[in-house]
């Protein structure tokens, strides 16, 4: 069987059975293609079933360095050795191709990096400018109303920019809470604060188009399903308005609702909750961020 033929089936799995999101499909299978179309061109024809068992370690560090030299970052080059592990390991369980030799080969080393939230009255500056009677930002009320509604889900409920576009007009009455499908297909129930209600009641006010209850919350000028670019323009623009700085982006928020929480007390299980989080050592990382600010305040207090 030919190696794009495997890819078809992989994808197929991932989506049918894993539950993958489409993002993550087409993330990894963006991935494997290349590294498929890497090895035609390295081994002089397209690879089979065959082929794909004898790969040596060096062929997938070759692959490696070709997408290092592209510009590819640690973190991105973890991300692409780990979308060609899984397809093999599915090789494996599915068509018994097995090859111990590319599953042998490391990940690179990555910096380990903290995440990066905003002030707390950043925050709360940057969803009064983008909302429908804010300062910040051009255009109709109802988009603007439809942006403040967005950031707020972000800040106030800890969502990815995905999560948070992906919710249905079912999903955007007075309930106390949402159901939330995050990374892996994980799902998790997230209180809504008034604030989140009244924001979202204020945009579906405002909206010209028709909300269906099956259909996306969040809807673009066209009155399709919005998609990140327009949440991302809009923080581009407040954080040079406001002056925040290249810091703040739409997953600013979500870090800003998690470091926030802790800093207010929040317990840290119940903050992994909130985010989805597989692992409480991802949730971990906020804690370094309370310790380098609680550092900060004390140094300052002693140069004065």
């Amino acid at each position: 069987m030919t190696a794009a033929a495997l890819l078809a089936q992989w994808l197929t799995y991932l989506a049918s059975e894993k539950r993958a999101s489409p993002l993550t499909v087409r993330a990894y299978g963006d991935d494997v293609e290349r590294y498929l179309d890497f090895l035609t061109l390295h081994r002089g024809g397209a690879p089979d079933g065959t082929a794909l068992a004898k790969l040596s370690a060096a062929d997938l560090r070759a692959f490696l360095a070709s997408r290092r030299g592209e510009g590819l970052s640690s973190r991105s080059l973890a991300r692409t050795l780990a979308s060609v592990r899984a397809f093999h390991r599915f090789l494996e369980r599915r068509a018994g191709i097995k090859n111990a030799a590319v599953m042998s080969v490391a990940a690179p080393k990555q910096p380990r990096t903290l995440p990066r939230p905003l002030r707390q009255e950043d925050a709360a500056l940057t969803l009064m400018e983008a909302g429908a009677t804010g300062r910040g930002l051009a255009g109709p009320a109802w988009e603007r109303a439809r942006d403040e509604a967005v950031l707020t889900l972000l800040y106030g409920a800890g969502l990815r920019i995905s999560e948070a576009l992906s919710l249905t007009g079912a999903d955007g009455g007075t309930g106390a809470a949402l159901n939330i499908r995050g990374k892996g297909g994980r799902e998790r129930i997230v209180p809504v604060l008034p604030v989140i209600t009244e924001a979202i009641a204020r945009y579906r006010e405002l909206c010209p188009h028709p909300i269906e209850r099956n259909g996306p919350l969040f809807l673009a000028k066209s009155g399709r399903a919005l998609g990140p670019r327009p949440i991302q323009k809009v923080m581009e623009t407040l954080r040079i308005q406001l002056g925040l700085g290249p810091r703040a982006t739409p997953h600013a928020l979500r870090h800003s609702f998690a470091t926030h929480l802790l800093q207010n007390g929040g317990d840290l299980r119940a903050i992994q909750d909130l985010l989805g989080h597989a692992s409480l050592s991802t949730t971990q990382r906020y804690t370094a961020v309370d310790e380098t600010r609680l550092m900060a305040v004390y140094d300052a207090a002693r140069a004065r």
